[in-house]
């Protein structure tokens, strides 16, 4: 049944939504914008986003593994202080203040530091000396902890609600690279240091594991005052401050004909990986889904990680290694599929611009 021009349910005579069909609730709704938030929020839009934050993450995953080589080429101070230069000067344009983009607060000001120092500067020197100490399929299973970890961090510091099947997403991928462990191996007799060795680095990728969280969480705060683009070269230019002193230090004391023409390429892709296409490819998708959410897709990281020491460094891939995988990309599916359907919210037509 149409009334004026405006579709309404035939039983109770309450206005429909254009776009989904359903009926809408609240009473901004008029003539002309007969549409609810939901069919803005399309489900092409959804996935859009998703895509943008598993291929943030499936990027961090394989500069996670290929920095095994790249640290065993060049220290750690060194290698970081490098990636930001290299971040820095393939993106400084993006350093301008848009024409309609507030200044700057103080507030605001102290996330970008926060996000440069946890998620830049403490990740890159956790993740790096750790990786060194230990394998790349080690370092996808401590790095299964992150969607558990962002989803505490979002629900003590943005108060999102956390629903049952995105903790089930979770779970499912904790437990999934979880399993990795228990695929390993038993080693053959170690000495003392090695042993210690990878226990260092073990406690040095779960402190990258919590500077990744907060990474995850910081973002969605400033995603709602400045642009993805802005942040990553924000971030990227305080991380270069940060590691500024100790990569001349490093520097001064190297040799840098000794580092090959791969490894050089190499760490040209680690760079503009690491400082600008996951960080813009994560900022983008962020704009759009929560926090915890989002978190689930850090999943992606231990994933390709162990996926790239299989097939780049030689590292073994056994069946409940595979098991672990289809598990944990359960999860993925379980926290991206479209919610139970609910009565739409109309808007109002200022909420169109």
């Amino acid at each position: 049944m149409v009334l004026h021009g405006t579709a309404v349910c035939r039983r109770a005579l309450v206005p429909i939504c254009a776009g989904c069909g359903k009926p809408l609730r609240g009473s901004g709704m008029m003539r002309g914008f007969n549409i609810c938030a939901n069919t803005l929020t399309t489900p092409t839009r959804n996935l859009s986003a998703y895509l943008l934050l598993a291929l943030s993450m499936s990027l961090v995953g394989s500069y996670v593994a290929l920095s095994k080589p790249l640290v065993a080429a060049l220290p750690v101070f060194l290698l970081a202080w490098l990636r930001f230069g290299i971040g820095g000067l393939a993106m400084p344009h993006w350093l301008r203040k848009p024409a309609g983009e507030p200044a700057l607060s103080r507030a605001t000001h102290g996330l970008i530091f926060l996000e440069s120092l946890l998620g830049n500067f403490l990740f890159s020197l956790c993740m790096l000396y750790g990786v060194s100490m230990t394998s790349a399929v080690s370092a996808g299973v401590i790095m299964a902890a992150i969607p558990a970890v962002v989803a505490l961090l979002s629900w003590l510091f943005l108060r999102e609600r956390i629903g049952l099947r995105v903790w089930a997403a979770i779970a499912c991928a904790a437990f999934g690279i979880g399993l990795l462990a228990l695929s390993k191996p038993a080693p053959a007799a170690q000495s003392q240091t090695l042993v210690g060795s990878e226990l260092l680095g073990n406690v040095l990728l779960l402190g990258a594991v919590v500077c990744e969280a907060a990474y995850a969480v910081i973002g969605k705060k400033l995603i709602g005052s400045l642009g993805p683009k802005r942040i990553t070269a924000l971030i990227n230019l305080w991380g270069f401050v940060l590691m500024t002193p100790l990569g001349v230090y490093a520097a001064l004391r190297f040799n840098f004909a000794t580092v090959s023409i791969g490894n050089w390429a190499l760490l040209l892709f680690y760079s503009l990986a690491a400082s600008v296409w996951t960080v813009w490819l994560w900022m983008t998708g962020l704009k759009t889904v929560p926090a915890a959410k989002a978190g689930v897709f850090t999943v992606m990281l231990p994933i390709t990680s162990a996926l790239v020491g299989v097939l780049v460094l030689g590292e073994i891939l056994r069946g409940v290694q595979l098991l672990a995988f289809a598990i944990a990309l359960l999860g993925l599916l379980l926290a991206t599929l479209p919610a139970r359907s609910q009565p739409c919210q109309a808007i109002r037509p200022a909420d169109l611009h």
